[in-house]
């Protein structure tokens, strides 16, 4: 008798928790599991902001796939996702095509540039490892050619941080740490760096603690940062942005690195594959299963939950993904024994943590503000203990955060 075949797409924190709950809680003889995923190792995408100001060693925040899944009870195929085929039950892959029983689509999100102009051509994303260390390594160069070119670009010295959510004001904070650092290594003088954040809302971090975000925005004001509040970035060019001062005015803004950290959307496959969604993320029945499709879920960055008491989707966060991957991998286990009355999801949010650097955070965790290192050192136990849930304690000693203060 055949064996129902599982395929997780994608390696991310909801991907990555559904197979290793799978591998627990299914024998050899119940179902074949197979995870596909375009490299051979997760990132920490919560950690990206590090990588990329050059704070954190890019292969510090990633670790090989093999090191948390079983092999004797998950087939790892590395390959690119290129298509669902949701009649047909069948996954097309760069390395071929993969049939499912059930099917888990966890494939993360991709940068959202709303439309604006120059961004794609001229902006760096904080998306992966890749572009983590191309940020760093470009802001390195940038200081060492500036140390040696005989007439000074002092634009090439500026640095624009297009969004003030979470990742944008966390890259600042490590920015805020790392450009002294640079200085003194490129011999520059700290007062011709400029690190300006640009924003069209009208506060950072929004929907953030009004007494938090004071005390953010205070700390990264005093490393330097500028903020440009309530200004919408109108266009990217390849030395500068345009940002809108009001209905008619505009202001450019010369610079040697864009960075842009303004929202996201779900993976274009989604798209592709005629399950209903909106901005490539599916808003997903309570039980995480696609509207129409009895088998198949989706969770993390590609699913869309609407928190009913303000009724707005609650955000992509590495917290709400592994508890969807948990509750992902229960569902399914409950459809492979026969059981129809499967659990439904409900986030359960202990807090909020926001880094504004290695020592430095803001935070909201079980009602509680914690700020200055308190909320740091809560961070940390944040990351390590998503490294645990996944790979136990021998992935947090390999991986973990330990410099608390």
């Amino acid at each position: 008798m055949r064996k129902p075949k599982i395929v997780v797409l994608g390696a991310g924190y909801g991907g990555l928790m559904t197979v290793t709950r799978l591998q627990k809680q299914l024998s050899h003889d119940e179902a074949d599991i197979v995870l596909i995923n375009k490299n051979d190792y997760h990132y920490e995408t919560t950690w990206l902001h590090e990588a990329s100001a050059g704070t954190l060693h890019h292969d510090k925040v990633r670790y090989d796939i093999s090191d948390v899944i079983n092999r004797s009870k998950v087939d790892f195929v590395q390959a690119t996702v290129e298509d669902i085929k949701t009649e047909e039950k069948k996954v097309i892959t760069s390395a071929g095509e993969v049939e499912f029983d059930y099917l888990v689509i966890a494939l993360g999100a991709v940068s959202e540039t709303f439309g604006i102009q120059g961004l794609h051509e001229h902006a760096f994303m904080i998306a992966n490892i890749n572009s983590a260390r191309q940020i760093r390594e470009h802001i390195e160069y940038q200081f060492a050619t500036y140390k040696n070119e005989e007439e000074k670009k002092d634009e090439r010295l500026t640095i624009i941080v297009g969004g003030a959510g979470f990742t944008g004001i966390e890259f600042l904070g490590e920015l805020g740490n790392r450009v002294p650092e640079l200085c003194k290594e490129y011999d520059v003088d700290p007062k011709k760096v400029r690190i300006v954040c640009v924003e069209a809302a009208p506060m950072i971090l929004p929907g953030f603690d009004p007494e938090l975000v004071k005390y953010a925005r205070a700390k990264l004001e005093k490393k330097g940062i500028e903020f440009s509040i309530g200004t919408p970035l109108k266009e990217a060019k390849a030395d500068s942005v345009i940002i809108s001062k009001g209905e008619e005015e505009v202001e450019e803004i010369k610079a040697g690195t864009i960075v842009w950290a303004a929202g996201v959307r779900g993976n274009p496959v989604i798209e592709k594959s005629g399950i209903e969604n909106m901005r490539a993320r599916v808003k997903v029945e309570k039980d995480l299963r696609a509207p129409g499709h009895d088998n198949i879920f989706v969770i993390g960055d590609s699913s869309l939950m609407i928190n009913e008491e303000i009724n707005r989707p609650y955000p992509p966060t590495a917290q709400i993904a592994m508890q969807q991957g948990e509750v992902c991998a229960k569902n399914i286990i409950s459809l492979l024994k026969g059981n129809e009355e499967l659990a439904t999801f409900t986030p359960d949010i202990k807090g909020t943590v926001c880094s504004l650097g290695e020592d430095d955070a803001i935070g909201l965790v079980y009602g509680k503000k914690l700020m200055g290192s308190k909320a740091s050192f809560m961070k940390k136990v944040v990351d390590n203990r998503a490294l645990h849930m996944i790979g136990g304690t021998s992935l947090v000693f390999k991986k973990g955060k330990f410099k608390f203060f």
